[in-house]
């Protein structure tokens, strides 16, 4: 294993300490871990908080800043963070408007980001949980409870961090965000492993002429392996798994805020058509140049051109990493007016940036 780091039990919290050093418009707490607004709490405002296990840089930590997120909980690397840590951040980031919680959906986030709604409930802060789940690679497996949350976790990061900006209740934020999972979708491809510093090896083994098709961003493995094709060809692939993906019905659980109890939701997110605008998000999984990447962009502008659909924004980058992991993923989101005025308004963080 080659990493540029000291101690294993150190990783995150030296990385963390860099973090703040390098950027002072934010806050970095150690103890517990979270990353806030230096100016949090901002009066009046609902803050937007998200997390999740480290090695997905710059997710979510970098993404904390104006137009984005409040406040962001670091787990050990791809490891939940806890909920007293999720707890911490939300008092030091909650004005008297709310938090929302965003969440993707894995066990051990969705477990505890609603143990720490309920800390929160139960101090009088009005907060309410947010499920990322645009996956379409699986719907239930050994490694998940439904779909998982991958790329639209960035786009509804943008789009609702902007909102609350613009004073958005939390009643209106938890709606906006639900609509935007509702019309994303993703799908991820690896063509290396990556390697865990606890545990000094690569999390899966691939031959010299395989590929791992529809991984999880904790290395999790795909759905098939096949052997090693044209960028055209593996864009086609994705891209279609996308679009041809039917529509998808799920049951969420949300906290119901005047009386604190769980509430399940039927959800359905309807499938692409012809006529749809919508936001590409084309993303490293950490080891892919962003030369490469725009590549697969040409084959994805094509097939949705093909499709009649129309790619008026886009996302290339590293933005949801998989440590050194080698691979791309691909997130397609369906936008409104609504959606695409939150999209356009200026962000600053140290992971994305822009102006008017």
């Amino acid at each position: 294993m080659k990493k540029l780091i000291n101690k294993i039990d150190d990783v995150v919290r030296e990385q963390l300490a860099g973090m703040a050093a390098a950027h002072p418009e934010l806050k970095v707490a150690l103890d517990p871990h979270y990353v806030v607004r230096a100016d949090a709490p901002v009066k009046g405002k609902v803050a937007i908080v998200s997390g999740g296990g480290s090695g997905h840089e710059p997710m979510h930590g970098g993404f904390v800043g104006e137009g984005m997120l409040d406040g962001a909980c670091p787990g050990e690397v791809f490891t939940s963070p806890t909920p007293d840590q999720m707890y911490e951040c939300a008092k030091a980031v909650d004005s008297g408007a709310g938090v929302l919680f965003l969440v993707k959906n894995y066990t051990g986030d969705v477990m505890n980001f609603e143990a720490a709604a309920e800390l929160c409930h139960s101090e009088g802060i009005k907060v309410q949980n947010i499920l990322i789940d645009d996956d379409v690679a699986v719907k239930d497996s050994l490694y998940t409870a439904g779909r998982r949350g991958v790329g639209t976790t960035i786009v509804v990061e943008k789009i609702v961090g902007a909102a609350a900006d613009e004073g958005y209740t939390l009643e209106q934020c938890a709606d906006l965000a639900r609509k935007v999972n509702q019309c994303g979708r993703s799908i991820g491809m690896a063509l290396t492993s990556c390697t865990v510093p606890a545990a000094g090896k690569p999390t899966f083994e691939l031959g010299e002429t395989e590929i791992e098709m529809g991984i999880g961003i904790h290395g999790e493995p795909g759905t098939h392996r096949m052997d090693v094709a044209p960028v055209d060809e593996l864009v086609d692939h994705m891209a279609k798994a996308i679009l041809d993906d039917p529509a998808y019905t799920r049951i969420v659980r949300e906290l119901d805020d005047a009386t604190g109890e769980w509430v399940d939701k039927e959800l359905v997110d309807e499938p692409f058509a012809k006529g749809d605008k919508v936001i590409a998000f084309v993303n490293s999984m950490g080891g892919t140049p962003v030369s490469e990447l725009y590549a697969c962009y040409r084959k994805l502008d094509e097939v949705c051109k093909d499709r009649g659909i129309g790619l008026v924004r886009n996302l290339v980058g590293p933005y949801i990493t998989s440590l050194e992991m080698q691979g791309f993923s691909i997130t397609l989101v369906k936008v409104d007016d609504e959606m695409l005025k939150f999209w356009d308004a200026p962000v600053n963080t140290p992971g994305l940036r822009w102006g008017k």
